[in-house]
């Protein structure tokens, strides 16, 4: 009997030693992160953000609100023509020796700027997992929340949306879209002057050119087609870029103004669409196409799709730049965006239309029923294929740039 008491006595000993440890980390984290609030509340941060589309706009003029609500930090919305803007800024005030004030708090970013701002290690390291709401994307079962472009982000990123390039059209002007890149080629000789792509490096054109670059070599073998997955080389570039330059010497001439002249940026598509020049077009936002024409900025005929053989597909993120001078308030700001309250209101096609990251399954019923789709408004809503289109995941950072100046090499000056 001693001995039943002596065990029992020393298993309760180690069930409280044991729930003492859990219940002293959960308050040590808790404090870390109410630490974080403290220092990070009632201060400026400077978000540094794509500013081309008045929906994504709207959207971060929304948060700002909510932070100002919740934390009393003033959200400057920095607007950028190209991330490289800001990589280019904090670049500088390395080289300046400026370590501890950077003008760049947070910014929003993705593949060959992460490569690049990593490399030359301009980014916060190991933030993001210190952000309650991480814990929301179920990275340990869903590893591309800390994977950007193939890339680890090693703590130095948040996932904020997902998007996949969609393509839509003027009903009234085709009958029938294109569902593949070799159907693109064969519609746009029967429609020339009605279809085109921005200019590299501009970030719709290079998603375009990928996009192309992954199908076009589906046929290859397994082991030449991993090499998209892997920095380019030069052997690489030999390999699997021939078919892609192939592909445009034979589309370009029957592009919007013979393949002679290309816009600056992706925004001028729609642009375009709206005026009746164009009957096709494509979009990385699916949301912008019903939002544009409740603006009568498209016709009402216009219609959204994926192709059959593929959808461009990619995660976007937010960083803090290493040298940033309000870290802890840009960990306020992004805990704020991977909220459900902040992810259902971005996912709402009227608001952005940008697919949350967060798991459902991490979610309460109730923060579920916030994500149920709404009733679309408008026939562009729906996007067709999209069940059936397979996602195509982005390559390598580095073909980015090597497809980029390449592509300006061989077409950016026409005689």
């Amino acid at each position: 009997m001693q001995h039943i008491v002596a065990a029992l006595t020393l298993s309760v000993s180690v069930y409280v030693c044991l729930w003492t440890s859990v219940a002293y980390a959960q308050t040590n984290e808790l404090s870390a992160w109410e630490e974080i609030e403290s220092r990070g509340s009632n201060q400026d941060v400077y978000f540094h953000a794509w500013g081309g589309d008045p929906q994504i706009n709207r959207y971060i003029q929304w948060v700002a609100e909510q932070v100002k609500q919740q934390y009393q930090i003033n959200l400057h919305h920095v607007k950028l023509t190209d991330t490289s803007e800001a990589v280019s800024r904090v670049l500088a005030e390395k080289s300046a020796n400026n370590d501890n004030n950077g003008k760049v708090d947070l910014v929003w970013i993705n593949g060959e700027n992460f490569a690049a701002m990593a490399k030359h290690q301009l980014l916060t390291p190991n933030w993001a997992a210190q952000l309650p709401n991480f814990a929301l994307t179920d990275p340990d079962n869903n590893p591309a929340m800390s994977r950007d472009f193939g890339v680890p982000t090693q703590g130095m990123e948040a996932p904020w949306g997902k998007a996949a390039l969609t393509f839509y059209y003027d009903s009234r002007a085709t009958l029938s879209a294109p569902q593949t890149l070799q159907q693109l080629s064969a519609w746009v000789k029967q429609h020339p002057g009605r279809f085109t792509y921005p200019k590299p490096p501009d970030f719709l054109a290079t998603s375009f050119l990928k996009y192309a670059l992954i199908v076009l070599n589906d046929s290859q073998p397994e082991a030449i087609k991993h090499l998209l997955y892997q920095p380019a080389t030069t052997q690489s570039q030999a390999l699997l870029l021939p078919v892609l330059w192939q592909y445009l010497d034979e589309l370009h001439p029957y592009l919007w103004r013979k393949g002679q002249h290309f816009m600056a940026s992706g925004m001028e598509l729609r642009r375009l669409i709206g005026d009746g020049e164009l009957a096709l077009a494509f979009t990385f936002s699916a949301a912008e196409i019903p939002a544009a024409v409740a603006r009568f900025e498209l016709p009402n005929s216009s219609r959204s799709y994926r192709m059959l053989d593929g959808s461009l597909s990619n995660i976007h993120f937010v960083a803090i730049p290493y040298n940033a001078a309000h870290q802890d308030s840009a960990k306020l700001v992004t805990n704020f965006l991977l909220s459900p309250q902040a992810q259902a209101h971005k996912q709402q096609a009227n608001v952005w239309g940008d697919a949350s990251v967060l798991a459902l399954s991490k979610l309460t019923s109730e923060q579920q029923a916030w994500f149920a789709p709404p009733q679309l408004s408008h026939p562009s809503a729906t996007i067709a294929n999209q069940a059936i289109s397979p996602a195509l995941s982005e390559p390598d950072p580095s073909w980015s740039k090597v497809i980029s100046a390449l592509w300006l090499e061989r077409y950016g000056v026409m005689p």
